[in-house]
């Protein structure tokens, strides 16, 4: 009952963003217009909120990309593991890997679950079982803990610990959705910080 009441919410909350996303976009820049009009009268005050709002475009741009390739390496770097234990329909594997390491938690618990039963099914052996699953848990946590935070912190210009502890701060606060919108909720807070003169030092103290 726990296990159902939980994918429940998380499908409930996934519709939310969904519907959020969607009037995002169909709003085009009815929220930019708004925002530079709330700025103030002045032109410095319009120009740089501007300047704060294309650069958070072009930092989300980059998160996204880093997560399209990040899903890549997951599928490919899975399908040869797979393939060298063999592994039958490895290819199938690592494609349900890459596609599975966009949904948070559920996506990989759903990778481990079903690449250990068919393990189970073609080896009949718990050996490769564990061996199955341990390398489907190896490569998607180094993914997620490791590499992202690494590539986000050179194209966001943001230090490698500082997108570590937003993972795990966010998670926190946000638990599964937190993993996934921490990383540019920082940098959304960096950007700010980073053309607000009164909080220079915080966009310092997270940049390299």
């Amino acid at each position: 009952m726990a296990g159902r009441a939980g994918a429940m919410e998380f499908v409930g909350q996934m519709v939310l963003i969904l519907f959020l996303i969607y009037y995002l976009l169909v709003s085009g820049d009815f929220f930019k217009r708004r925002l530079v009009t709330i700025a103030g009268p002045s032109f410095a005050a319009k120009k740089i909120t501007v300047q704060i709002l294309d650069e958070i475009n072009t930092q989300i741009q980059r998160f996204f990309l880093v997560q399209v390739f990040a899903s890549a390496l997951v599928a490919v770097v899975t399908w040869i593991a797979f393939w060298l234990v063999g592994m039958e329909y490895s290819g199938f594997w690592g494609i349900t890997a890459g596609v599975l390491h966009t949904i948070p938690y559920f996506g990989p618990t759903i990778l481990i679950v079903g690449s250990g039963l068919m393990a189970f099914l073609q080896f009949e052996t718990f050996n490769m079982v564990l061996l199955v699953t341990a390398i489907a848990t190896v490569i998607g946590g180094l993914v997620e803990m490791l590499f992202i935070p690494w590539v986000m912190s050179r194209t966001s210009r943001m230090n490698a610990g500082a997108v570590f502890i937003s993972l795990l701060f966010w998670n926190w606060i946000w638990g599964v959705w937190g993993l996934l919108l921490g990383i540019p909720i920082t940098m959304v807070f960096k950007t700010i910080c980073d053309h607000i003169e009164s909080l220079n030092s915080v966009g310092e103290l997270l940049g390299e």
